[in-house]
């Protein structure tokens, strides 16, 4: 267990032994024909795919999928609101079109964050960032992602310690305590987590490390099937919106 539940679930995904690449090609066919297909039906039916793939052949836990999809689905709920929100010379009102607007938004961006998280849910980073290595993405944007990724662990980490330890010390007995322990624990996790970003540099540099770490990866075969199914899935996902539209 990494301490991630999307992680988690990448690893034990049924999907796992697959090649990254033609998973990439499957969430990002369905991301661009849930930006180009109007939102109804378009984006609605590549919301229910994306779904559908994840908690049927990918075998992803309903549980974890609807906890990962709940911060995004958030966010676009924030976005909707302020684009549907006009100031006028009377003060805020709605946009004519509020309801069009907020639909078409809201639709596009849950059916994309969908596909995204099949992608994630069944993907282990460990397989992507290679990937990306041998799609000629730029060496240091492979590099800050799997930093990045890594650093994630030493916050979670650093967090659930600190958390403890104030627990044990009845630092959330009271809703000030709360707060005040809240914002001891931001600043510990960020101070911890920057003292040992720096003593990683450190370390690296002192043993003469300028460039990336190398691995070695593990190469999945790629499915001909799987390629094919997918063709076969995104051009019925357009030939169903041509007709319900």
């Amino acid at each position: 267990m990494t301490g991630l539940a999307v992680d988690d679930a990448a690893w034990a995904s049924a999907w796992r032994r697959r090649a990254p690449g033609d998973k990439v090609l499957l969430c990002g066919g369905l991301v661009v024909t849930a930006l180009v297909l109007p939102a109804w039906p378009g984006s609605a039916l590549v919301a229910v795919v994306a779904v559908a793939l994840a908690l049927g052949p990918a075998r992803v836990p309903a549980r974890t999928f609807g906890r990962a999809v709940r911060w995004p689905l958030a966010f676009v709920a924030v976005g909707a609101v302020t684009a549907v929100v006009e100031v006028g010379s009377g003060g805020p009102g709605w946009a004519p079109d509020a309801a069009a607007r907020a639909g078409s938004l809201v639709g596009h961006a849950l059916a994309g964050s969908a596909a995204v998280l099949l992608l994630a849910t069944t993907t282990p980073m460990s397989d992507l960032l290679p990937a990306l290595r041998r799609a000629r993405v730029p060496a240091a944007v492979v590099e800050v992602a799997s930093v990045t990724y890594r650093m994630l662990f030493v916050l979670l980490d650093s967090l659930r310690t600190i958390r403890e330890a104030q627990a044990a010390r009845m630092g959330h007995s009271s809703l000030r305590r709360s707060y005040r322990s809240s914002g001891l624990l931001a600043a510990a996790v960020l101070t911890r987590s920057w003292d040992r970003a720096r003593r990683m540099q450190e370390g690296l540099t002192g043993r003469g490390m300028e460039g990336s770490l190398r691995v070695l990866p593990e190469v999945l075969p790629s499915s001909r099937l799987f390629l094919a199914a997918t063709a076969a899935g995104l051009a019925a996902i357009v030939a169903t919106s041509a007709v319900l539209a």
